[in-house]
């Protein structure tokens, strides 16, 4: 009778006392449980960014950061806006006006389909640098804070890289025409 049944004994008190806490907080069995709303540990582990790298370029210049946003959810994400210690952010798009490709604010903010990803690119969708501090050397770590319409945020590290581009520029007022472009 000793240790099997003091093993089955404890095992018992265990298995009720683990019943009794699983039923502690609810209310009553007739009434469905609202949802737990979803943390934002789990919010920002739905939104992810591939490949994120920065242009690098000199101090006080423009320039951008790119990647692609992937939404691991079934909704459909917002990103509203973005930080960095290294300048203030933007969110922009390349569109065309009067046959030029030109640079201009993200209306809106970047919607990551659900399911689906965004891709930031040159001569596309892209956060925009609009004044670094200091140079971004190619090799450097830069991090990125994105802000979701929902409240939430997802932090990122992009490496900076040389890039010649495809002959675009990020100086608003000096925008080369994207159909004349090689990549």
């Amino acid at each position: 009778m000793g240790m099997r049944t003091n093993v089955l004994r404890a095992a018992a008190a265990l298995a009720v006392a683990t019943l009794g806490l699983a039923g502690c907080g609810g209310t009553s069995s007739d009434a469905a449980a609202p949802a737990p709303a979803p943390s934002a540990t789990a919010a920002a582990s739905a939104l992810t960014i591939k490949d994120p790298w920065v242009k690098a370029g000199p101090a006080g210049e423009m320039t951008a950061a790119f990647g692609t946003l992937v939404n691991d959810t079934d909704a459909d994400i917002t990103i509203t806006s973005a930080e960095s210690p290294a300048s203030p952010l933007e969110l922009h798009e390349m569109t065309m006006k009067d046959g030029k490709m030109v640079m201009q604010p993200k209306e809106g903010g970047f919607v990551v389909k659900a399911k689906g990803d965004h891709e930031l690119a040159p001569g596309g969708d892209h956060l925009m640098l609009m004044k670094p501090a200091k140079a971004i050397e190619p090799g450097d770590e830069l991090t990125f804070t994105l802000k979701l319409a929902d409240g939430n945020t997802v932090p990122f590290t992009a490496i900076a890289k040389p890039f010649a581009g495809a002959g675009e520029s990020y100086d608003p007022g000096h925008m080369a025409p994207m159909e004349s472009a090689a990549p």
